[in-house]
C-alpha cells in the first residue's frame, strides 16, 4: 500500500514541485494551502492530487485538517513543511504583526503539523518530515530578521525532533533552498536579481525540482541513516 504524503505550500512554486515528484515517487501525495482558490483548483484538475485548506499557523485547525486528511486518504505517514511567507523590512519598520504572522506561519506551522502527525508515525514506527529552511536562516538577510529567525529556528526545531523520532524510525531532516526561481523570487526587482545571481557560484537561480529531489531522497526508505541534516542546496552561495 502506497504512503501518504502531505506537503504544505503545496499548490505553486517548490511545494507544487514537491508533490509532483513525491507523486511520481509513489507517494498519495496530499497538498495543503492557505488561500489561493485558483491555484489549488488548477493543481487537483493537472495532477490529480487533493488540496486542503487550513493556516497551517493555526493550531487548531491545523490538527482538525490533518485528521481529515486521515480520515479521507489514509494515515499521514509523510510531512513535508513547506509553506511559509515573507513580511520584509528593517527592523527600524517593521510591526509586531509583521514579526509575528511570519513566526506563526513559518515557524509555528512546523510545529503545529509535526504535533498533528508525530504520534501517528511514533505508534507506526516509521515516518519521514522534511523542514523546508532557507539559506537566509543560514546565513542572514537585509531587511528578513522575522523571515530569518523563524527559517533559522526550523534547523533547531529539525536537529531536536529528529532526536526524538530516531528510535521509532523517524527521521527528521531539513533542507536549506538557496534563491530558487519561483513566482517569489521573480517579485525581486531586475537590478537586485541581477547582483544576487552575480553572487551565486554556479551562475544562476535554482530551479524548483532541483529542491523536490532532494525531498524525494530524504522521503525514501534509503534515507533512513540520515536524520537531523539540513541539505544545502543553494549553487554554492553559502557553504559551511
Amino acid at each position: 500500500m502506497s504512503r501518504v504524503a502531505i506537503v504544505t505550500g503545496g499548490t505553486r512554486g517548490i511545494g507544487r514541485a514537491i508533490c509532483e515528484q513525491l507523486q511520481a515517487d509513489g507517494f498519495i501525495v496530499v497538498a495543503n494551502y492557505g488561500g489561493n482558490d485558483d491555484a489549488a483548483r488548477h493543481c487537483e484538475e493537472s495532477s490529480g492530487i487533493k488540496c486542503y485548506k487550513w493556516d497551517v499557523g493555526d493550531h487548531e485547525a491545523t490538527i482538525a485538517g490533518c485528521a481529515k486528511v486521515e480520515q479521507e486518504v489514509g494515515p499521514i505517514e509523510v510531512v513535508v513543511n513547506n509553506a511559509g511567507i515573507t513580511r520584509d523590512g528593517t527592523l527600524h519598520k517593521m510591526s509586531y504583526d509583521d514579526w509575528h504572522d511570519v513566526m506563526r506561519v513559518n515557524l509555528g506551522g512546523c510545529f503545529n503539523m509535526s504535533k498533528a502527525c508525530f504520534p501517528g508515525m511514533r505508534e507506526r514506527k516509521w515516518g519521514r518530515i522534511v523542514n523546508i529552511g532557507s539559506i537566509n536562516g543560514q546565513a542572514g538577510q537585509y531587511g528578513q530578521v522575522n523571515y530569518a529567525a523563524a527559517k533559522s529556528g526550523i534547523h533547531g526545531f529539525t536537529k531536536a525532533l529528529a532526536q526524538e523520532g530516531a528510535r521509532a524510525n523517524i527521521t527528521v531532516n531539513a533542507i536549506a533552498p538557496g534563491y530558487i526561481d519561483t513566482d517569489m523570487v521573480a517579485a525581486v526587482p531586475d537590478n537586485v536579481l541581477e547582483k544576487i545571481v552575480a553572487g551565486i557560484p554556479v551562475g544562476r537561480l535554482g530551479q524548483a525540482n532541483e529542491i523536490a529531489r532532494g525531498v524525494s531522497f530524504l522521503c525514501s526508505e534509503e534515507a533512513g541513516f540520515v536524520t537531523g541534516s539540513t541539505m544545502s542546496i543553494n549553487g554554492g552561495q553559502h557553504m559551511y
